[in-house]
């Protein structure tokens, strides 16, 4: 029984002609189609009965022009005295209409339906008076009372089905949108994602691979001028080299992990995220980038503890990509200054970061642009314009911003401001 149950359902949805035909048979069976005294003939009654049983099969097709023919055959049914003063089926299959109407909405139809088989009642009243005892006889109410009973439970029922509907459509609907809603968070969450993950790899690639760039071809140079330069040179792209494989190898452990709220960031992140090895990050991210220490400049300022892990990873990697800017684009010869402010701890508190290159010697546009090839020089690096965009959303991650553009005395200057009592936020990218 409850398979029956279950089926009967997906039976009706996928076949509803099904359901069509059960109502006329339940309208047409039993019959009345019988020879009696002061009935029409036969041949007659099967004409009016097939007028108001037949259209019934179209009735989710044409259901104005169906309930139109129903009623046209009960009031011919009357006219005629097809069964006397009996009802017949012309009733039952009102009913019928008035519910199909009542469900799809057609309110005017059906009002007019009513209005029309309450008229054909009225009117049968009186021979119903005439032929069942007279005025007071019971029988002569009895019958209207019932008609009417049968087309108002008609008419409720209808309206049921119609506010079921419109419930389940509602709730289908509602649930669609939460499904819609839900895919659309998650493909949010995988862009944000995926952008995160860019974003990591690009600033630890960028910068790493710039530098043993910079300095392979600045060994190059210079090996046969000052070979112990080379030396040095070779140290510094070693040393660049392997701390770029560790930070890709501990960013590939952090996103195997499930812990999805673990910092990702650059070293200052890994040893806990304090002032002072943030401190010591910065001035090893400069030392590779300078081995006599003539070219770089790194100004600390503010208190250095109280900061967030994941928001002095920031600041090392907004650092290290105006660094990787000034590799690219600066000339060999510029000069290179780095201003961290990390403000007083309290409220209020705001980071400020500004990196610096001055134009160097025969570059009038600093490092937005590229210098000019000169002999023996090797030749800017090409860049997408992808650091720019990322140290932005690294800054809007804690309610900053980032401005970026030629300095008033020559050169490029990098500036960034962060708030470390902002929530961090997800930036779409």
């Amino acid at each position: 029984m409850h398979r029956l149950i279950e089926t009967l359902p997906r039976l009706r949805r996928g076949h509803p002609w099904l359901a069509d035909v059960l109502l006329v048979v339940l309208v047409a069976v039993p019959p009345v189609i019988r020879p009696e005294p002061g009935w029409r003939p036969v041949q007659v009654q099967a004409v009016v009965y097939a007028a108001l049983v037949l259209p019934l099969l179209w009735r989710r097709r044409r259901p104005v022009l169906v309930a139109a023919l129903v009623t046209a055959a009960f009031w011919a049914q009357y006219l005629g005295h097809v069964w006397g003063q009996e009802p017949g089926r012309g009733a039952v299959a009102l009913a019928a209409v008035l519910a199909t109407l009542t469900v799809r909405g057609l309110r005017r139809a059906a009002a007019l339906t009513v209005l029309g088989a309450a008229g054909c009642v009225v009117l049968w009243i009186p021979a119903w008076q005439r032929d069942h005892g007279g005025p007071g006889a019971r029988g002569a109410w009895l019958t209207p009372l019932a008609v009417g009973l049968l087309l108002a439970g008609a008419w409720l029922f209808g309206a049921y089905v119609r506010a079921r509907r419109a419930y389940i459509a509602e709730f289908e609907h509602r649930a669609a949108l939460a499904e819609s809603q839900r895919l659309a968070l998650a493909r949010v969450a995988v862009a944000e994602e995926r952008a995160r993950i860019a974003r990591e790899i690009h600033d630890v690639l960028a910068h790493g691979v710039s530098v043993m760039v910079l300095n392979a071809e600045g060994g190059r140079l210079m090996r046969h001028t000052d070979p112990t330069v080379v030396d040095r040179t070779f140290d510094v792209i070693s040393a660049t080299g392997r701390e770029a494989l560790d930070e890709l190898r501990r960013l590939l452990e952090v996103l195997r992990t499930p812990d999805t709220d673990a910092p990702v960031g650059g070293p200052a992140s890994e040893q806990g995220g304090t002032g002072e090895s943030l401190a010591a990050d910065l001035r090893r991210l400069l030392a590779r980038l300078d081995t006599t220490a003539t070219r770089t400049r790194l100004d600390l300022h503010g208190d250095r503890d109280g900061l967030p892990a994941d928001l002095t990873a920031q600041i090392y990697r907004i650092v290290q990509e105006a660094l990787t800017n000034v590799v690219k684009h600066a000339p060999p010869d510029t000069t290179i200054h780095v201003r961290v402010d990390t403000g007083t701890e309290g409220r209020g508190r705001l980071v400020r970061i500004q990196v610096e290159n001055s134009p160097g010697a025969g570059a009038g546009a600093g490092a937005g642009a590229c210098a000019e090839a000169v002999p023996e020089q090797p030749a800017p690096l090409l860049s997408r314009g992808h650091g720019l965009t990322g140290m932005r959303e690294r800054a809007a991650l804690y309610g900053g911003s980032v401005d970026a553009g030629p300095a008033p005395g020559g050169g490029y200057r990098v500036t960034a401001v962060l708030r470390p009592e902002a929530e961090p936020a997800a930036v779409t990218p």
